[in-house]
């Protein structure tokens, strides 16, 4: 059974989770373990897919509704014998055999989510409800990438686990902050009453290749802007500080939760702090120096400081990012270039 953070306590050991299938424990077959990834058409799913394809011993089935995905993102598997790919909602319900549920479909930009916010926090909330009975019903280990949004605009920082956010109820961003919050407290319910195997990581700032062009999220606005030889528009004040996750280290530490012995919520993240007026003349430098940087207004609710603190990642997963921000940034550029059409000068 998996160690409870001391976000999850609880005064009475919760039900032993459902058996899976009788395929997980036979004597002289044992089948493929089954990998469901919702939202596995997106950006940070569709590096995860990879990453599972990779080994043989796995089966991934791909749902996704396409909101803000792309089946570009997966056309090296598309035909694979291993893989599969489904058009479908999580609003609604899915009847599919797995062993193991990566739950990550939720528009995860601004532009999106607050452009259907009643979409978003159907997703987070009915998504999560059924992804929930999906796992009762299999047996199935269920992991939910929840947010560092889930702090708000926080009042201790760096960030732990333990700290329960400064977030408003009421404002343009909480069907995304508050839609993942009761997403956990579902998680965790169902664990309690169900005996659920469950893993909740908060996941930052994540960048790399196959974000989408004109999401609204900072490094890929910077990115395409510098490229575009737009000014970099910094909103103001320009102090607010973020911290970026390349791609490949968080799905190494999505899958390490996974497979782990404990619940989480664990924070997921790269502690390199930087101020947006640091990251754009980190853009400018190694990407369009000739570019100008403008300020604009702020939008609501921009949380001023947001920096994991990953002394639990660190201790119970063994994990801590690899790649800098300077090493991720020319390799999302390379994306972007190819994308947009854009040659690079000689």
């Amino acid at each position: 059974m998996a160690a409870n953070s001391s976000n999850g306590e609880q005064q009475s050991p919760p039900k032993p989770p459902p058996l899976p299938s009788p395929l997980r424990f036979s004597k002289f077959f044992q089948s493929n373990m089954r990998i469901l990834v919702t939202g596995g058409a997106g950006f940070i799913g569709s590096h995860l897919v990879d990453k599972l394809m990779e080994n043989e011993k796995n089966e991934v089935i791909v749902v996704d509704n396409y909101f803000t995905g792309s089946k570009d993102n997966l056309r090296k598997w598309i035909g694979h014998p291993r893989f599969e790919l489904i058009r479908h909602d999580v609003t609604e319900p899915l009847l599919v055999e797995v062993d193991q549920i990566y739950h990550l479909a939720c528009p995860a930009s601004p532009i999106f989510y607050k452009y259907n916010p009643v979409k978003t926090i159907k997703t987070n909330v009915i998504g999560t409800l059924n992804m929930l009975g999906l796992a009762k019903r299999v047996g199935a280990r269920i992991l939910l990438t929840s947010t560092s949004e889930v702090y708000g605009d926080p009042l201790i920082h760096p960030q732990p686990e333990t700290y329960w956010g400064n977030v408003n109820p009421i404002g343009v961003r909480s069907c995304y902050d508050e839609g993942k919050r009761v997403a956990e407290t579902l998680m965790f319910d169902y664990h309690r009453q169900h005996g659920i195997e469950i893993r909740i990581a908060r996941i930052f700032n994540t960048y790399g290749p196959r974000m989408n062009i004109d999401d609204g999220r900072v490094v890929s606005n910077f990115i395409a802007q510098a490229l575009r030889g737009e000014p970099l528009t910094v909103q103001k004040p320009g102090t607010q500080t973020r911290s970026f996750c390349y791609v490949s280290d968080m799905v190494n530490g999505l899958i390490r939760l996974m497979e782990g012995e404990n619940t989480g919520p664990i924070n997921i993240g790269n502690p390199g702090e930087f101020t947006m007026l640091e990251l754009a003349e980190t853009v400018k430098e190694l990407i369009n120096p000739k570019v100008e940087i403008n300020m604009v207004e702020n939008t609501p609710d921009d949380p001023r400081q947001r920096k994991p603190d990953i002394t639990k990642a660190k201790e119970l997963l063994g994990w801590e990012p690899k790649v800098k921000l300077r090493d991720g940034l020319p390799l999302m550029e390379e994306d972007f270039r190819l994308r947009l059409g854009v040659s690079k000068e000689k």
